[in-house]
């Protein structure tokens, strides 16, 4: 009879949303304020009892993929290029896509180069590309770039947050490419030094960022209350603030049909 009596909510386990965004600013001890503010706003949205969701960040790829390992990892929030890399080994299903704030939720890739170096992919031979996202070469030949053409067998693609200092080698003639996420492309005109350098190609509007659920850690019924909550979290007491302080303007419905395109352009590149 006891047990009889026990509410539904006292038998969910607590469960965590682990955004990782490899490369972009911030570290894990400066975000969690930010992030129990955001779950706290979140669980408040979708009738969850409080401590039912922790929400932790972390900037660096490994650190991510470790704490997406723990059992109670249900929900990811991570880049697109993360999301296409590891999609299969952690069991990642977009279920939300992330809008930041004066963003779209799908916005193109740049790449840029010295002014008058470089006209087609063959011109890269030799070249390094820089991006925030090169830990996932397989985008950046694919999805970022593979509309303007197959990139050499010699390109070197290096994964660094240092992109002011590879634009600023580009435009000194060094034989370095760029690539730039939207906000970063919309950056380009302040530079100092951006009229010696050059957009050569530019990739059609890709999905910028992707709640996942991970596996199958989070039953489907306490899914969709989440979900609903997510939706509406902006219209909630503190939710607009929980968003602004992780740089969100809202979560949009997950546009299946722009995935599955990428997800198509990722896996015709080879290893």
């Amino acid at each position: 009879m006891l047990l009889g009596s026990v509410p539904a909510w006292a038998a969910r386990p607590p469960v965590t949303l682990v955004v990782c965004a490899p490369g972009y600013p911030g570290s894990h001890a400066e975000a969690q304020p930010a992030m129990d503010a955001l779950a706290a706003a979140v669980v408040a949205a979708a009738g969850w009892r409080p401590g039912e969701l922790t929400a932790v960040y972390h900037e660096t790829e490994e650190a991510g993929l470790a704490r997406l390992a723990a059992p109670d990892a249900a929900l990811a929030l991570v880049p697109l290029p993360f999301w296409l890399q590891h999609r299969e080994a952690l069991g990642l299903v977009p279920q939300l896509q992330a809008v930041q704030q004066g963003s779209e939720a799908a916005e193109p890739w740049s790449l840029v180069v010295s002014a008058g170096a470089v006209t087609a992919p063959s011109d890269l031979a030799g070249y390094e590309i820089v991006s925030l996202v090169g830990y996932a070469p397989r985008f950046v030949r694919g999805p970022a770039l593979g509309s303007w053409g197959e990139l050499p067998p010699g390109v070197t693609i290096t994964s660094s947050p240092a992109v002011l200092t590879g634009l600023r080698k580009a435009s000194g003639g060094a034989k370095v490419a760029v690539l730039l996420d939207g906000t970063q492309a919309a950056a380009l005109p302040t530079l100092p030094y951006a009229s010696k350098l050059k957009v050569v190609a530019r990739s059609q509007p890709l999905p910028v960022s992707v709640l996942c659920t991970v596996g199958k850690r989070m039953p489907a019924a306490r899914l969709a209350g989440l979900v609903k909550g997510l939706m509406s979290l902006g219209a909630h007491a503190g939710g607009a603030e929980a968003l602004a302080g992780v740089r969100m303007a809202r979560f949009a419905v997950a546009d299946q049909q722009a995935l599955a395109a990428v997800r198509a352009a990722f896996d015709r590149v080879k290893e």
